[in-house]
Parts: structure tokens; sequence; C-alpha cells
């Protein structure tokens, strides 16, 4: 194995059991978070900003590597809010709030056998093949 195929699987192991140790892999405590009105669970709320501190200290670090390998990594510029993005936020959020379920903990919560995030899985799979059927502006922000 090469280190870049080490270095993800190390990261992507890290952020499930980061997941199932803060417990986002329970769609309870995401639509805790969402029912502001009524239970509001906080839980989600601590680990963003765990997240987004970490991420920040990593593009800090990434910033100050140059124009080396560090600067590959970081994101490129493209402040355009379009309607692809509002379009794509809007499901992205009315998913996650009707499920509970978001990308990562879904895939995560395959290991425990729940069906509910089969369910998701199996819808997320068919949105991603579907999302080829819908025509692309470029916008120099793809995938490398």
């Amino acid at each position: 194995m090469s280190r870049r195929t080490l270095g993800a699987l190390f990261a992507g192991a890290l952020f499930g059991i980061g997941l199932v140790v803060s417990g986002m892999t329970d769609p309870r405590n995401v639509i805790g978070f969402l029912d502001v009105a009524g239970r509001w669970n906080p839980r989600l709320a601590a680990v963003m900003a765990g997240a987004v501190g970490v991420h920040a200290a990593l593009l800090g670090l990434l910033a100050r590597a140059g124009g080396g390998r560090g600067a590959r990594l970081l994101p490129r510029r493209d402040n355009r809010i379009d309607r692809s993005l509002i379009v794509g936020s809007a499901i992205f959020g009315v998913g996650w709030g009707l499920s509970g379920y978001c990308p990562g903990p879904a895939i995560a919560s395959l290991g425990f056998g729940a069906r509910s995030a089969y369910v998701f899985v199996a819808a997320m799979i068919v949105g991603i093949l579907a999302s080829a059927l819908v025509p692309r502006r470029r916008s120099g922000c793809e995938a490398p």
C-alpha cells in the first residue's frame, strides 16, 4: 500500500471512530440538535466546533507550507453562490433533517447493521448515480 493510501485509511478510520465515540452515528442525536423547539441536544454543535477547529488548524499549517505540497491541498477559491449550490445544499439539508444521517455517519452505521443506514446509503448511491445525468458547468473546482 502506498503512503497516500495508508494516510487516507488512517484518516477515514479516525473519522469513523470519532463519529462512533461522539454518538453521531445515532440519528436521534442529529434530529435532537435540529429540534430547537423541543428537546434540543447540543451534542452535534460540540462535534462541529471540534471539527472546525481541527480544520482551521490544518489549513493554517498547509498555508505555511507555501508553494509545495501543502498548497495543492488547499481548496481553490470559488466563492460563487449559484443556483446549483443553493439547490444542492437544500436537498442535502432536507435529507439530513429527515433521516438524521449524512454520508459519513451513515456509512459508519452500516457496521452496526442499522436498517435505516442501509436505506439511506442505498438512496445516496442512487443520488450519486443520478447526478451524472445533470449537466455541469466547468467552474475550476472539480475534484482532482
